[in-house]
């Protein structure tokens, strides 16, 4: 079955249909991963988005269930160069298509993949439809309700829509009581902290410091998440009492803007982003750059920070943008990539002994 990718500027890219039928309007982006687009696929930070894969064959190992990072694909669509109809793997449970039609999402194959991500660099990422109901490029171009609802399109209220509503405790009995946020969590946060034995008890986007203060606390997680941070006014009005508590804070991705917003700082939407597994950052104190997961169309402005509240802790090798802050008015650090991804480079992993340490000293 033909499919199209409408572009706001009006490209048009045809190829073949897989996963499911239909047309869904998103914020056209890429990544740059050579594996783990199970792990891509269900990532909450995806939310509102259609992803584009730089890398030519997706689907080669299929799907397990075991590596998704959440319940359910929040991606709005997907696309690559070729897709892999007879995985290889001793994991695989099914392909890359049924799981795509199972979930409901538009999948699009067969496109020049490069082409794309080139266009998205040069232009910045940008709105298009995946569709299947149009005969032709043309009669998709001249519907016009088609159009306007591509160019106003905006990814909004991206937490409220993936943040659970109730709390969830794992690891009961583990020696450090956590609260991690869910602003869009990935279960390899979750992983990452049980295995450092600590409680876990994910809470809800809007929880609040007086909520928290009842719960018996060592530390606080604030984990990844979709959309434009600075649109969380309420979340960051509850940061500024959280950041009161006087407990570790450890925030990643999502969780590293909101922090830095709270404490007046300011955000900036990157041209197209960093999402990918190759991403190099160099922290400043060491001297030492590592290679690091991210999924992030938002960065904190360095400058905005007053210095006497902290100071960038890490920096992106490529574009300079800010990767990590330490706090000097409370007991905090952030980062902008995922130190716990999979898949991905686990170089960072250490960061969340440096958070269990931090808690250790406050027991």
């Amino acid at each position: 079955m033909k499919t199209f990718l409408v572009l706001a500027n009006g490209t048009v890219l045809e190829g073949q249909q897989f996963g499911a039928t239909g047309t869904r309007v998103g914020e056209v982006v890429f990544n740059t991963g050579m594996v783990g687009y199970e792990e891509t696929l269900t990532d909450p930070s995806y939310y509102g988005q259609i992803i584009t894969q730089s890398y030519p064959l997706v689907g080669n190992y299929g799907i397990n269930g075991e590596d998704a990072e959440s319940g359910r694909i929040w991606a709005f669509g997907y696309i690559v160069r070729e897709l892999c109809d007879a995985p290889s793997n001793f994991r695989c449970k099914k392909t890359l298509d049924q799981y795509l039609k199972e979930q409901n999402i538009i999948g699009l194959a067969g496109i020049d993949t490069r082409s794309l991500v080139r266009l998205l660099r040069e232009s910045g990422v940008m709105n298009g439809a995946l569709t299947t109901e149009y005969a032709t490029a043309e009669e998709a171009l001249a519907d016009e309700a088609l159009m306007k609802a591509i160019r106003e399109y905006n990814v909004t209220e991206a937490v409220a829509n993936v943040t659970r509503t109730e709390t969830t405790v794992l690891n009961e009995g583990g020696k450090y009581h956590v609260a991690l946020f869910d602003f869009g969590c990935k279960n390899n946060i979750q992983r990452s902290l049980v295995k450092r034995d600590c409680k876990v008890s994910v809470v809800p986007a809007t929880t609040t410091a007086s909520q928290l203060k009842e719960m018996g606390l060592d530390g606080i997680m604030l984990s990844n998440g979709p959309g434009d941070p600075a649109e969380n006014v309420e979340i960051i009005e509850n940061l500024k009492e959280i950041a009161k508590l006087g407990l570790p804070i450890f925030g990643i991705c999502l969780g590293h803007q909101l922090m830095a917003l709270a404490q007046g700082a300011k955000t900036e939407k990157l041209k197209y982003g960093h999402r990918g597994v190759n991403q190099p950052v160099t922290d400043l104190a060491h001297g030492r750059t590592y290679i690091t997961s991210q999924n992030h169309g938002y960065a904190v402005v360095g400058d905005s920070l007053d210095k006497s509240l902290g100071e960038v802790s890490h920096v992106n090798a490529n574009d300079g943008t800010v990767e990590g802050i330490r706090y000097n008015n409370m007991d905090c650090f952030t980062v902008q990539f995922h130190p716990e991804a999979c898949g991905g480079p686990k170089d960072t992993d250490y960061l969340f002994d440096e958070f269990v340490d931090m808690m250790k000293g406050g027991c």
